[in-house]
């Protein structure tokens, strides 16, 4: 049963190895902040996960999974939240590319996109 467990552990390792590989060449590639910033948060955070679950499955210690656990719980915590404040500022400052954005529910909200409503 070890060797399954560290067998699979060694492919999330990979796994998710990989996925942080295309968020880097994505943050690199794209042209915009907004394209930018998906590909540092989506693919970042499921290759994390799934380094923490290959480590968990090598590890296999209970004080080794609650650090790995509270490591998965601030990363789900906080990479959204970046994320937004990420797009947020790149849409205030005019970073962004707006011909590459189907629908612009800020735009209405009126300039720099702001949270206030109508006077």
């Amino acid at each position: 049963m070890a060797t399954i467990a560290d067998w699979l552990g060694a492919g999330c390792l990979v796994a998710g190895a990989l996925l942080g590989l295309a968020a880097g060449v994505g943050v690199l590639r794209f042209p915009d902040a907004l394209s930018r910033m998906h590909a540092a948060t989506k693919p970042q955070v499921l290759g994390v996960l799934l380094l923490l679950l290959g480590i968990a499955l090598r590890l296999r210690s209970p004080a080794d999974l609650g650090m790995i656990l509270l490591v998965a719980v601030f990363q789900l915590a906080t990479a959204p939240v970046a994320a937004q404040m990420i797009g947020r500022a790149a849409y205030r400052s005019g970073r962004l590319d707006r011909s590459l954005l189907d629908a612009d529910e800020l735009a209405e909200r009126g300039p720099g996109g702001g949270t206030a409503g109508p006077a």
